[in-house]
């Protein structure tokens, strides 16, 4: 019942957790053509330049 709208939460550009706009967040360049944005509230994303999309960023995608 949530992953719809976290999915349309995300689709804004928005935190699920906190609501403030990601473009605004700490980032980090990956060298996959992404970029790793770390919300105010600590939750962490990935945008994906090619489609423009933001997903939570898995642990396996997390940069030390």
């Amino acid at each position: 019942m949530l992953a719809p709208v976290q999915a349309w939460i995300l689709l804004h550009g928005k935190c699920v957790g906190c609501g403030r706009v990601l473009a605004l967040g700490a980032k980090v360049e990956r060298g996959d053509n992404s970029q790793q944005v770390t919300c105010h509230c600590g939750r962490i994303f990935i945008f994906d330049k090619r489609r423009g999309r933001y997903h939570r960023a898995t642990r396996e995608e997390i940069k030390n």
